[in-house]
């Protein structure tokens, strides 16, 4: 999904040596970096990875749990396999562009599609660079809980969801029914989708992935039903199954203007992006990252420790590593 899953997301550390306490941070814990200066700075050269010596990187991380179980586990491969300090920045999507592009970060490691910022920074200012495919394919879509789409097999497709708006009314939705979003700042087609579908409903936004997360489990506790905003991979099916909504069919080009989108989601390849002049002078970090793929399942199986275990990211990356050595020495520059 293109979201700026910021997709939000909950949870950067600050280093040297030290993970946030929980996985869901508060945001006011963070440092923010917007991008906005009054110098142009996108020529900036990236002031990290081995400069003078220095071996240290700086990551983006995402608000939700998938992002940062990719940035534990780099982080703990290129502290404890290559001795690099890592310095994380929980930031929005698109602002991670521009943080990205003026040398701030060195690299982000799981952007869901934002077509306009590759453009501008990728081929037209050449101050970012691709670094490869996670090895993850995102989708976001609508989901009811499994339990509800058994007792109402309709209820999947989207022309049959007026007829349950009345059960998935709530105090937040205004008479109508709800679909709960995360954070405003995910990319969301969902408001342009209720209203160019003419459906009897209104988007609600929990405000973060945490809180969403929170909202969907209390509704799975007391068997109620609801309709949310959601994306795969995610842990949290593990723990609520949903079954997804079936959208208007979605073809290349059907979203290219948010106002008058009327169709599905796509499946996305996530991929990493890497500051231009990191990904020359980067040395072994910029080549671990690069080389950094791995499966959903993989990721989930981090995510799962960080946000239902309770670990921390720094608990889960090392127990990941320790079992998993095999996938990622592959990752490692060749000496």
């Amino acid at each position: 999904m293109a979201r700026t899953r910021t997709r939000t997301r909950t949870r950067a550390r600050r280093r040297p040596r030290m993970y946030a306490a929980g996985a869901l941070a508060s945001a006011g814990a963070l440092l923010a970096v917007t991008g906005c200066g009054a110098a142009d700075m996108t020529k900036q050269a990236s002031p990290y990875a081995n400069a003078q010596g220095s071996k240290t990187v700086t990551l983006s991380v995402q608000s939700w749990v998938g992002a940062q179980a990719n940035v534990a586990v780099a982080t703990y491969l290129l502290e404890h396999e290559l001795g690099y300090r890592v310095d994380t920045v929980q930031i929005d999507e698109v602002p991670a562009w521009d943080a990205l592009s003026q040398g701030r970060v060195d690299a982000i490691l799981e952007d869901w599609g934002h077509p306009d910022q590759e453009k501008r920074y990728v081929d037209d200012k050449k101050t970012i660079t691709s670094g490869g495919e996670l090895g993850v394919t995102g989708h976001i879509g609508w989901f009811v809980p499994t339990y509800f789409a058994k007792q109402h097999p309709d209820v999947t497709d989207w022309r049959n969801l007026d007829t349950y708006a009345d059960q998935l009314r709530t105090p937040e939705s205004g008479g109508k029914g709800q679909l709960l979003d995360g954070s405003p700042s995910y990319v969301t087609n969902d408001k342009a989708l209720v209203d160019n579908l003419g459906l009897d409903y209104q988007v609600v936004f929990a405000g973060s992935e945490a809180a969403q997360i929170t909202q969907i489990k209390q509704f799975a506790k007391e068997k109620k039903p609801f309709l949310s905003y959601w994306y795969k991979p995610q842990w949290l099916f593990q723990k609520v199954p949903m079954t997804e909504v079936e959208l208007p069919a979605y073809k290349e080009g059907c979203d290219a203007d948010p106002k008058k989108v009327a169709c599905a989601y796509p499946h996305t390849p996530l991929r990493k992006f890497l500051n231009a002049d990191f990904e020359k002078k980067g040395g072994g970090a910029a080549e671990l990252l690069k080389n950094f793929a791995w499966t959903t399942g993989q990721q989930n199986e981090v995510a799962l420790m960080i946000a239902d275990q309770k670990l921390s990211p720094e608990a889960a990356a090392a127990k990941w590593a320790a079992a998993n050595k095999a996938t990622w020495e592959k990752w490692l520059p060749k000496k």
